[in-house]
């Protein structure tokens, strides 16, 4: 199974040739063409293309390695006495608790320590250690690092590279972009410098310094990958993936570029094994510092929030909802008297562009607001029944109410809808919370394939609301190449993008 792991990093090395092939092709057309023809004057051959130097991954290494720094956290964690052999000896000589003498099962569960059914039995606290790298971003002692490098740490100590260690404090944490902060009490330490991300290009070097698996100052390099990559993680970070090494222990370590200016913090990986994969993530430079100076200033981070969920545009969505490219973000539930409530968007409104930002996937949304000012007014652009509308929202506060990102089964079908529907009763209604509707009572065909459900509620077909079966009939009759079902089950509202023959 594909799992995010949180801790990053990779080691790529490269051969480097250059004008060999073009030389001797050259030559070996000349040579054909002179066989060719009358004598001539040899062919010029055309100059080579010249040869790329890599960086000077030493020299980045050291003048930015003592800046970077080994943490190590401990605490403490609840655990059953049951789960380890001293708990299962100690039940087995008191018998099971709960359960009759006479019991048949009783002898079982004293004999071989088995927890009773429905009952926990005494717990204790266990200690618990963590390893992660950081760096100095200030001569008195500022630390950056990951949030959950320090998760639920009782102790952090940070180890500089001339081996001194030095208690931290833990200014502050945000779990919405895995940045922390620490405080050592020390002077006129190492500092890296920060750079920025706006011309970093895809293919272009970057090299980590970090802890992998403990291993102090380890360096590994690799190129960018993508850049504004979002995560299924509820963040709002646009990462930075990557094909530099990283493992447990490089989490919260810096991403250099090629004139050793830090340009991300290494933060995940992507990974089936649990180890390093090929695919590594880090959190833009300008997102962390931004965090980093609000912690500074007040010890909390401040995100804003638009209220509404979203989903993938995909080509069925586009071809139901006439847009000329597969972009932008769907929105699929609007949050009742949030923002985007309050601004006049709606289910099945396609957000375009957001001041100016253009939002070709849905991650872009989450991650533009996530980085604004709570009140801040932001003006969008949206598709909406076939035309192009401009609406203006107040943002509110994300820690009132975090945003969700809606997922949809994608398929592939053809064929009629499929649907057998119904009207909602009034106490349907009012159950699902809902004014208008149809129940989808049996699901065949395209929309089975596209995973529509019988009990599912249709509330809208690409984008109007479905208060008839007529209605819905025609507007099937009217479609193109696919439909957009809005349905709501178990409370969520999604869109289903269904193809039709």
């Amino acid at each position: 199974m594909n799992t995010l792991v949180s801790t990053p990093r990779r080691l790529v090395w490269a051969l480097v040739a250059a004008g060999a092939m073009g030389a001797t092709g050259a030559g070996l057309i000349a040579g054909h063409n002179a066989r060719a023809a009358a004598p001539q004057p040899a062919a010029v051959a055309a100059p080579a293309p010249a040869a790329v130097a890599l960086p000077d991954f030493a020299q980045i290494t050291a003048r930015n390695g003592p800046a970077v720094v080994n943490i190590s956290v401990s605490g403490t964690t609840k655990t059953s006495l049951a789960d380890d052999e001293d708990g299962q000896a100690a039940r087995a000589q008191r018998g099971a608790p709960g359960l009759d003498p006479n019991d048949p099962f009783y002898e079982f569960f004293r004999r071989f320590g088995v927890p009773v059914p429905g009952m926990q039995g005494p717990q204790r606290s266990v200690p618990t250690r963590g390893e992660g790298s950081g760096f100095i971003v200030s001569p008195d002692g500022l630390v950056m690092t990951n949030a959950h490098v320090v998760k639920g740490a009782d102790t952090v100590t940070v180890k500089l590279t001339d081996r001194r260690e030095f208690r931290a404090k833990v200014l502050g944490a945000d779990p919405k972009t895995d940045v922390a902060v620490l405080k050592i009490d020390a002077r006129n330490l190492p500092t890296v410098q920060l750079g920025n991300t706006r011309n970093l290009a895809v293919g272009e070097w970057v090299l980590a310094i970090g802890s992998p698996f403990g291993f102090e100052n380890s360096v590994t390099a690799g190129v960018v990958s993508a850049k504004g990559r979002a995560l299924p993680d509820d963040s709002f970070v646009p990462f930075l993936q990557t094909d530099v090494a990283v493992n447990p222990g490089n989490s919260g370590g810096p991403l250099f570029n090629t004139r050793g200016e830090v340009v991300g913090i290494n933060s995940q990986i992507y990974s089936r094994s649990g180890g390093y994969q090929g695919v590594s993530f880090a959190i833009p430079i300008e997102v962390a510092a931004k965090v980093k100076d609000q912690i500074v200033a007040t010890g909390r981070a401040s995100h804003a929030r638009l209220g509404v969920s979203v989903q993938e545009v995909n080509q069925a969505f586009a071809d139901s909802f006439q847009l000329d490219r597969p972009e932008g973000a769907l929105v699929a539930g609007v949050e009742p008297g949030g923002p985007a409530d309050k601004a006049g968007l709606k289910s099945g409104d396609v957000i375009r562009s957001i001041d100016g930002q253009p939002i070709v996937a849905s991650g872009d949304l989450p991650a533009f607001v996530g980085q604004a000012a709570p009140g801040a007014k932001v003006r969008m652009h949206v598709w909406r029944h076939g035309k192009p509308e401009e609406i203006v929202a107040t943002l509110g506060d994300a820690s009132d109410k975090a945003a969700r990102t809606a997922q949809a089964d994608q398929a592939v079908g053809k064929g009629r809808l499929g649907l057998a529907l119904r009207p909602l009763q009034p106490q349907e209604r009012r159950e699902a919370g809902v004014d208008a509707g149809l129940l989808i009572e049996d699901a065949q065909g395209p929309a089975a394939r596209a995973g529509v459900q019988p009990g599912d509620v249709l509330l809208a077909i690409n984008g109007t609301p479905a208060k008839g079966i007529d209605q819905v009939r025609e507007t099937v009759a009217k479609a193109g190449k696919s439909v957009a079902l809005l349905i709501q089950r178990d409370g969520d509202r999604i869109f289903v993008p269904v193809p039709l023959g």
